[in-house]
């Protein structure tokens, strides 16, 4: 930060420096007010409602094509992600991300609005080192964590025999 100083010149600035405190206190005067009921109340309610519309989506699959509630998870979430990749594309999904905050980052509507997001925003770069490249930046970490904690917990699995009563044989 400077400040204008009397200095040589007209227009001078000479540096001001604070104290961490001095600035955390400079920050939170300038900063918007953030109420943190408010905020929970409204992560609440969108991913509510976005687990509901899920919920409807895998009613429907269930009626509809005569499905068992676990054979309609795999179409659910399908149909879910296509919704928030759609919703993505319009601009209409980071509209209700800005204003619930967390509520839709839960859900996997949130990791595929995050694909969506780069995908759209370096498409412009060409589909491999933007589209591409830009997209996995941020799903490679989760996607990663996802295939090495699913073989950890395969492996336990595994060494201590649990899961060996799930016979789908008959």
């Amino acid at each position: 930060m400077a400040v204008k100083g009397a200095g040589s010149g007209a227009g001078a600035y000479k540096p001001v420096s604070m104290s961490s405190k001095e600035y955390q206190a400079f920050a939170k005067a300038r900063g918007p007010v953030r109420s943190v009921w408010t905020n929970c109340l409204k992560a609440f309610l969108v991913g509510g409602v976005i687990c509901t519309i899920g919920e409807g989506v895998q009613k429907f699959f269930m009626a509809a094509f005569h499905m068992s509630s676990r054979d309609a998870g795999n179409p659910t979430v399908a149909i879910m992600i296509l919704f928030s990749v759609i919703l993505t594309s319009m601009g209409v999904y980071d509209k209700i991300a800005q204003w619930a905050g967390a509520g839709t980052a839960v859900p996997v509507t949130g990791f595929a609005n995050s694909m969506a997001s780069a995908a759209i925003e370096h498409k412009s770069e060409g589909l491999v080192l933007g589209v591409g490249a830009n997209m996995f930046k941020l799903a490679g970490s989760v996607i990663v964590f996802g295939v090495v904690a699913a073989f950890v917990v395969g492996i336990i699995y595994w060494i201590f025999g649990i899961g060996a009563w799930h016979d789908t044989t008959g």
